[in-house]
């Protein structure tokens, strides 16, 4: 049986799936609110719940030369005055121990990155702080594979976790997304979560730059819902043109309304 619990406002486990939307990184306060406000306006329309998204450092980037985002501490301030100005739970990458038990003080919802899914430190780390956390699924793993790092979570404490699919290695420069793998982790009894914008990287594609096919981010988005999941994660931007990070992945702000309407649809078409 899989789980259901509380991430602020929010019920995971639920009847209808949560969505956690949010530009890649924090490229700047005023930009950052912009954003949130805009995004609470927009699903508050469209009927659906949501975590709010960005990161306070992109500590992976292809290229040393690339914007990170304001660090840490600047960061979790920035966002968890959101969080609390607009009712709305607020989530981050964390990529260290001491990351995680700094950004528990002022995050809901810890966030794993893919390429760290398996260090025990981190996971310990997080789980222990007493947030909830959501791990992403490395590109390295298949969907099984999720069932030793659960084992981990609940060994050190945490029973609020879920898992985020966000594409397999398919050869050079290159992501698959295996819809099976939805079924397959909530088969193990895990909350799966569906990242729509990283599922169509094209990871070093650009050269010292990640690339990426975001007209395909919504038909990803469309097909999750249908084979079934539990949340879906969508970056967005309101010109991911000049988006600081992954804007070749990131849906269009103006194009958010409409997509989970459509998505909301199909949900209740499939339950």
């Amino acid at each position: 049986m899989r789980p259901k619990f509380q991430v602020g406002n929010v019920t995971w486990g639920g009847a209808e799936p949560v969505f956690i939307l949010g530009p890649c990184v924090l490229e700047s306060e005023e930009f950052v609110w912009r954003m949130a406000r805009a995004l609470v306006e927009i699903t508050r329309e469209a009927g659906v719940r949501f975590i709010f998204k960005a990161s306070y450092d992109k500590a992976n980037r292809t290229s040393v030369k690339s914007a990170r985002g304001p660090g840490l501490r600047e960061g979790c301030r920035i966002l968890s005055e959101i969080g609390k100005d607009l009712g709305v739970p607020v989530t981050t990458d964390v990529h260290s121990p001491e990351d995680a038990v700094a950004a528990a003080e002022w995050i809901d919802l810890l966030q794993i990155p893919a390429f760290l899914c398996r260090q025990t430190d981190l996971i310990k780390a997080a789980a222990e702080t007493g947030r909830a956390v959501n791990v992403k699924k490395g590109q390295f793993l298949a969907p099984w594979d999720v069932r030793p790092i659960a084992e981990k979570l609940r060994a050190f404490g945490c029973e609020r976790f879920m898992f985020t699919e966000r594409g397999t290695t398919f050869g050079y420069n290159n992501l698959v997304a295996d819809m099976r793998s939805l079924y397959w982790m909530r088969e193990l009894g895990c909350l799966a979560v569906f990242d729509a914008t990283h599922s169509v990287q094209r990871p070093g594609g650009g050269g010292d730059t990640t690339s990426g096919d975001g007209i395909l981010a919504p038909v990803l988005a469309r097909a999750a819902v249908a084979a079934g999941c539990d949340g879906v994660f969508i970056e967005t931007h309101e010109d991911p043109s000049r988006a600081l990070s992954d804007g070749p992945n990131q849906i269009p702000l103006a194009q958010m309304a409409p997509l989970l309407n459509t998505l909301r649809q199909i949900h209740a078409l499939v339950s």
